[in-house]
């Protein structure tokens, strides 16, 4: 039994990952294992806010337990959001996972997700929080946990799976590059509001290339995160 943990933020290719390790025969996937507990403990007014909280098991401390389970197969595969790891969340459980990390520069970010939401922060977009879990998982390893750049990835889908495949133990399959369009049974019920373009997707596209020019708030924000963006990209594969 492998249990992978996806560390990321939003607006980075993060459904499409899940996509993709959805695809494998031998995958069950997760998606945002925490997110109901991020909104009952914060009380945050997102999009579909009851509903999700009707969907989700809301106790952090039940939804540690099931993360570190068995399930129905022999992976189990886990999207989490970096930002939905609280403070008051215990971080211990995530040793017990095989864990991976998915960055995206801070710009490319920034210009998508301020499309989708009028307030952000850089906590919203979670790059603070995904360099401290990187450092507990490290600390613990005694060596870096796998890093996925979304450029990288998006250009060399198939090199970057088999490093990956590589460091976490598992064999790729053929399957990881392609998926059905539509809904998937794993999706999290916030689908319909967040994820059409997701589901008219099949495979990964090629990274954009096009400079992005931020206004002077946005580009504050990628600035704060740019430090911890460069921390992990230094232990993504380049070639």
């Amino acid at each position: 039994m492998t249990n992978i943990a996806m560390w990321s933020g939003p607006r980075n290719i993060s459904t499409a990952m899940m996509y993709a390790f959805g695809n494998r025969s031998d995958c069950v996937a997760w998606d945002e294992p925490f997110y109901g507990a991020y909104l009952k403990t914060t009380g945050l007014a997102h999009p579909m806010r009851e509903e999700i909280l009707g969907a989700m098991e809301c106790d952090w401390h039940k939804v540690e337990t099931i993360c570190t389970a068995p399930a129905a197969k022999p992976i189990f595969y886990q999207k989490h959001m970096t930002h939905h790891m609280l403070p008051q969340f215990d971080r211990g459980f995530i040793l017990k996972l095989q864990n991976a990390f998915l960055i995206r520069s801070p710009e490319k970010v920034l210009a998508s997700y301020a499309k989708k939401h009028d307030e952000v922060s850089l906590h919203a977009i979670g790059f603070l929080e995904q360099a401290e879990i990187f450092d507990l998982v490290a600390n613990h390893l005694g060596s870096a946990p796998p890093v996925v750049d979304a450029d990288f990835h998006l250009a060399n889908p198939r090199k970057s799976f088999e490093h990956l495949c590589h460091a976490l133990g598992i064999s790729f399959q053929d399957t990881m590059l392609s998926w059905p369009k539509g809904p998937k049974p794993f999706d999290g019920i916030w689908a319909t509001h967040w994820y059409n373009a997701a589901w008219g997707s099949m495979q990964f596209d090629a990274p954009i290339s096009k400079k992005i020019e931020l206004p002077i708030a946005l580009q504050k924000i990628a600035d704060q995160a740019l430090p911890y963006y460069e921390k992990l990209k230094a232990h993504a594969p380049k070639a």
